[in-house]
């Protein structure tokens, strides 16, 4: 599961607010100069579009989710699962596209993840096992590693999807202005149009003087705290110091061996990828647009089930120690039946999404209320 996505993306998106109606920034505490959504976005897109991208930094990310989802299974609290709900922290050292470290601390284990040029380590506390990674360069080509980038564990790809089509579907403007991380920060809020969904704004807060996005927040509507927000709660724009990005496996650990990068083999992932995406686009329908769209797709409940229960436990879906059937219980106990002139099924409900399992098969899910996911049901 990613943590954000660049604010590179802002440059995609600007021309499609620039058109729509902003407010300038209010004045605040602290002080930053006046600047529109449009200046914002620009600022943005230039900040990373400028030679190197994102600028060297260091510091910790905080995620928090509090969806309302029924109680799930007990998993490791590096397990996927267990971002659904409660808070998380990464902490993250960024010097170069190739010079990354990631570092995700838990009550009893650790993992890092440390890139410096063409080779990294990845270390397991839980398993004392130290991989060491050799990233191969395609020759005649740039070498752009295979690898987590920064962006891709901060709050700024998640800003990109967020802003996507911003001016047909959603309000945006700039509020007061607010500290973030120690930093003085401007806010984007972008409130949905729709009066079908469950979200009531974002807000996205923007470095004052490096307009990388610091912390994404998403409301959902009638509640005063974020269902979920992911942010820096420190970060430092200055270069990483060099032996931040150095390794030596600890006496007694396992040490493996394991290359990236091998052409061959992406090609054929990349291959493998087109072709799932071509099967998803014809199985997948969406209905509606913007932030009250849902997809419906193809859902076979007796046929889940039978594959969670012969699914072993653990595994890099869900976690070492999940248990897929017990899962699919918890969330099948926890939902609501419906009926309608479609037909009938149950009902799943969180803060932000809603999904409808009906007895024809299908599956519908959107960020939208019962309402309007029980429309889309009868829509063929």
């Amino acid at each position: 599961m990613r943590w954000g996505v660049p604010v590179a993306a802002a440059a995609v998106i600007g021309a499609a607010i620039g058109a729509g109606p902003v407010i300038a920034a209010v004045s605040g505490d602290p002080v930053l100069p006046e600047r529109s959504a449009e200046q914002l976005l620009a600022d943005a897109a230039s900040a990373t579009s400028k030679a190197g991208g994102v600028p060297p930094m260091s510091g910790t990310v905080q995620q928090t989710a509090s969806l309302g989802l029924p109680a799930l299974p007990q998993t490791a609290d590096t397990s996927p699962l267990s971002l659904l709900s409660g808070s998380h922290e990464v902490k993250v050292w960024y010097g170069a596209h190739d010079k990354v470290r990631v570092a995700i601390p838990t009550q009893l284990n650790e993992t890092n993840l440390i890139l410096d040029g063409d080779q990294g380590w990845y270390w397991d506390s839980s398993t004392n096992t130290a991989t060491r990674l050799t990233v191969k360069k395609d020759a005649g080509q740039e070498h752009r590693t295979p690898m987590p980038q920064a962006s891709d564990l901060t709050p700024q790809q998640l800003s990109e999807r967020l802003l996507a089509d911003a001016e047909q579907y959603t309000d945006v403007r700039v509020i007061n202005t607010a500290e973030v991380a120690g930093r003085p920060a401007y806010q984007l809020v972008l409130s949905p149009k729709a009066e079908g969904s469950l979200v009531q704004e974002v807000r996205i807060a923007l470095d004052g003087e490096t307009y990388v996005p610091l912390q994404v927040q998403v409301y959902a509507k009638g509640s005063a705290e974020p269902a979920f927000q992911v942010g820096f709660t420190q970060v430092t724009f200055t270069p990483p110091a060099p032996e931040n990005f150095a390794f030596a496996p600890p006496a007694g650990a396992k040490v493996e061996e394991r290359t990236l990068g091998d052409r061959p083999h992406g090609e054929h992932v990349a291959e493998e990828r087109a072709e799932q995406a071509e099967h998803v686009k014809d199985r997948v329908k969406v209905v509606g647009d913007g932030w009250a769209s849902v997809a419906v797709l193809p859902f076979d409940q007796k046929e889940l089930a039978a594959k969670a229960a012969q699914a072993p436990e653990g595994g890099e879906r869900f976690g070492p120690d999940a248990d897929p059937k017990a899962l699919l219980d918890s969330v099948l106990k926890s939902a609501t039946p419906v009926s309608g002139p479609w037909g009938s099924g149950k009902l799943i409900k969180t803060k932000l999404v809603t999904a409808l399992l009906t007895d024809d098969g299908r599956m519908l899910v959107g960020p939208v209320t019962p309402e309007e996911i029980t429309k889309a049901a009868g829509t063929k």
